[in-house]
């Protein structure tokens, strides 16, 4: 098992392992809870007075709201918060804060899971996402830290509708020092079965297909998506094993109608939440979450949050646990 995304300490701290590792999860929630601060700082400032009464409940109903967190959560965490209340007795606001917390990290639990690219070689990921989410980008920074992990990548540069989507990829997979798979002007249909085949043939682990930016909207490219998909099922029937949504953190509930309409078009089984900084508000993983438990049936997997971002940096990048958002998010 690869272990992906281990979070290690600044090389100036010389201890153990498990210190070590202490040390970086401690300046990741850091990290997570300054690029969340704002919606932190309008959730905490509910529970600043003695009693959480009507009138703290509608504030609190209006920072979740803010957060965009959306109606139906913002709903499900107040019932849940109360019959907690109720069953526990607190009448103490710090201990009501952790209460709405731990709410809060038991509704984002089933979207924690760790990306697993032991079961298959390769293992296909296929990954889409609209313009500017910072779908590339993602790639990059997930290539490395697979590359890193001991695991061996081929990239796919299927994006053949954004014209500097290609070069773009071939920096990664230079820095990375991977292949990559892409033909000049071809067909992403194409370029998708062929980096597929080479992957088997040359024993890769992981296979990541880098799929054209575009709006739910756009049918003809959804369905350009959905050849994709088919053509890669030729080249291998089990494939895709994995299929990424990449998501800008900033478009609030607008995240969740892109993820009801690419799971919809192709069954997601993961999502990439990036820009979690500056602007970004975060509720939205609860409203993405509470969708999620309704979710068709017939879906084979659930719908995991693989990995969010804070910034540029390579290290912005890490796994999503539940427990660690639900603390910055409440802050």
């Amino acid at each position: 098992m690869f272990n992906l995304f281990k979070r290690k300490a600044p090389p100036s701290v010389g201890t153990g392992n498990s210190q070590a590792a202490e040390v970086a999860s401690l300046d990741w929630l850091g990290r997570l809870r300054s690029s969340l601060h704002r919606t932190g700082s309008s959730i905490a400032t509910v529970f600043t007075g003695k009693l959480l009464d009507d009138e703290a409940y509608t504030e609190l109903e209006s920072a979740l709201l803010m957060a965009d967190a959306g109606v139906p959560a913002t709903q499900y965490i107040l019932e849940q918060l109360k019959l907690k209340i109720k069953q526990t007795g607190s009448k103490d606001m710090v201990q009501t804060k952790g209460l709405l917390i731990e709410v809060l990290s038991e509704l984002l639990k089933p979207l924690e899971r760790e990306l697993n690219i032991a079961q298959h070689r390769p293992t296909v990921v296929m990954v889409t996402g609209v313009n500017g989410a910072g779908k590339t980008t993602s790639i990059g920074k997930l290539t490395r830290h697979l590359h890193d992990a001991g695991a061996s990548v081929l990239l796919a540069a299927a994006d053949t509708f954004r014209a500097a989507a290609k070069e773009q990829l071939m920096v990664w997979a230079d820095r990375n020092q991977v292949e990559i798979i892409s033909q000049e002007n071809g067909d992403p249909a194409a370029v998708s079965f062929d980096a597929v085949t080479a992957g088997k043939a040359r024993a890769k682990d992981v296979v990541l297909i880098d799929t054209a930016g575009r709006l739910p909207t756009q049918l003809h490219l959804m369905d350009e998506l959905k050849k994709i998909h088919r053509v890669i099922q030729k080249a291998e029937p089990t494939a895709p094993h994995e299929i990424l949504l990449v998501i800008d953190g900033n478009t609030g509930q607008n995240a969740l109608a892109q993820v009801k309409a690419f799971d919809e078009a192709l069954g997601l089984s993961g999502l990439i939440i990036t820009k979690l900084d500056g602007t970004a508000k975060g509720g939205v993983l609860a409203a993405i979450a509470l969708w999620a438990r309704e979710r068709k049936p017939q879906q084979t997997k659930t719908l995991a949050v693989y990995f969010i971002g804070i910034g540029e940096k390579l290290e912005d990048l890490q796994g999503f646990k539940a427990d660690e958002f639900a603390q910055a998010l409440i802050n």
